[in-house]
């Protein structure tokens, strides 16, 4: 068999085990299992790449500084990924695609420069498979890197003004402008290239800079698929099998996620990504009218040990406070003394998809106590306690009772409708969408202030002694 038609066979398998990854991604008991197929997948097509030699019989050069490279890469990665907490975990992910995005993007620069230094002449379907590859790759680059910034709290506030979409627009427009005319003039123009990039990159920050944090799963979902589109324009132009079937099943995975997120949030994609909704909504009127009832971790203990149906809704704080363990140990007590536990997962809980169930899979919740919003939500009349940890604007019945609320028509897990449902919280600030929860002054809901984890331990010291 010639090397070329070996590594495209290598290619095909490593395709495969893409695929299969992916599929295992779905489930978090082999979702491991599928990272290490997906990762050997792609280092079985890496070493295809530097060990065959090409069609014209060429070998890859430059070896050992690829090697190092490698190597740096993979003890950053590895270092980041032992030692970042779990409440940390969206900025990495929207960190790590920022880095693919900007990865196509320097590849594309690269070729139309070593075109332009041979004086090749681009035929149009391949200068705009390079400009295609560069302008997505560097929107996706900058936008992760503003929406790393609101993550991590480097960039607390959005910035917006009066037609920001309009300017926007017109970034998007010039360079699209510039790349359109390095494909039509059909010789390599790195500078024009660049010129495109640079406001490429611009728009991506201008694009992610007024979003709310509220939006920022699905915007983390959207630039990963940005990411996977640069790729597939990248395997396109190289024609390589393996970098087109990665960046396809990226791009379209993520465009899916986002589409159903949006979806969830009873929201379209242009009105999330556009509408700048979030952190600057503002309290519900009235709040300051309202009452609400506070209790101890005695009173909640007595409350939950003797339920015979209890839903755990958890949110962003349990994250921040590290408490995923100390919920499982309640929640087993509770189990041992014949509590029926269940867990009640919202689409965009957290801050970034799948952030309570990655969370939650962490502290060996069994996958069969995790319900759906859709699912859970008809028991919820007959459900005796519900426990919301850390949890504001996913359970605010304001989206289904105030047709002036920001939330007004996203679909939420109605906790309102239990016979009782605890908070635990550390104040009564609004969730990350800047709304008021009207849930916590209902008659049915007790408010237990402080950390999540504290309150956590407390509660369970409690039930134990009942």
């Amino acid at each position: 068999m010639q090397p070329e038609h070996l590594r495209a066979v290598v290619y095909v398998l490593s395709s495969v085990a893409f695929i299969i990854g992916l599929k295992q991604l779905s489930h978090p008991r082999s979702a491991r299992r599928g990272n290490l197929i997906a990762a050997a997948g792609m280092l079985l097509a890496i070493v295809a790449t530097m060990a065959m030699p090409t069609s014209e019989g060429r070998m890859l050069g430059n070896i050992g500084l690829i090697l190092a490279a490698m190597a740096l890469g993979t003890l950053i990665g590895w270092i980041s990924a032992r030692r970042v907490p779990m409440t940390a975990m969206p900025q990495m992910v929207s960190l790590f695609n920022g880095m693919g995005g900007g990865c196509a993007a320097a590849i594309a620069l690269l070729e139309m420069v070593h075109a332009s230094e041979d004086g090749t002449r681009l035929e149009p379907a391949a200068a705009s498979m390079i400009a295609a590859s560069a302008i997505i790759g560097s929107v996706s680059l900058s936008g992760s890197l503003v929406a790393f910034a609101k993550l991590q709290g480097i960039l607390e506030r959005s910035f917006r003004f009066r037609g920001q979409n309009v300017a926007n627009s017109a970034i998007a427009a010039a360079a699209l402008v510039l790349s359109g005319i390095v494909v039509a003039q059909g010789e390599a123009n790195p500078a024009m290239l660049a010129g495109s990039v640079a406001l490429a990159l611009l728009y991506g920050i201008a694009f992610v800079v007024p979003i709310g944090g509220a939006d920022m799963p699905v915007v983390i979902s959207f630039l990963n698929s940005c990411t996977g589109v640069a790729a597939a324009f990248g395997g396109l132009y190289y024609r390589n099998h393996v970098m087109l079937t990665g960046g396809i099943v990226v791009g379209a995975a993520g465009m899916l996620l986002t589409l159903l997120m949006a979806r969830a949030m009873n929201r379209s994609v242009l009105n999330v990504l556009f509408s700048h909704f979030g952190e600057t909504a503002g309290a519900s009127g009235g709040a300051s009218h309202r009452t609400m009832r506070s209790i101890t971790p005695d009173d909640a203990a007595v409350l939950l040990g003797y339920a015979r149906d209890v839903v755990i809704v958890p949110g962003y704080g349990l994250a921040v406070a590290q408490g995923q363990h100390a919920l499982v140990k309640l929640a087993s007590e509770l189990e041992r003394r014949g509590v029926r536990v269940r867990y009640a997962i919202h689409p965009v809980a957290g801050r970034m998809p799948g952030h309570m169930n990655v969370l939650l899979a962490e502290a060996n919740v069994p996958y069969e106590q995790l319900v759906e919003m859709e699912a859970i939500n008809p028991d919820m009349p007959q459900v005796d306690v519900v426990l919301v940890v850390g949890a504001n604007d996913v359970v605010n019945p304001a989206a289904r009772t105030d047709p002036s609320s920001p939330l007004w028509g996203m679909p939420i897990i109605d906790a309102d409708r239990a016979r009782n449902v605890i908070v635990i919280k550390r104040s009564m600030n609004p969730g990350y969408a800047g709304v008021d929860n009207a849930l916590f002054y209902l008659p049915n809901t007790s408010m237990l202030f402080g950390d999540a984890k504290a309150m956590l331990e407390a509660v369970l010291e409690n039930v134990k002694s009942l």
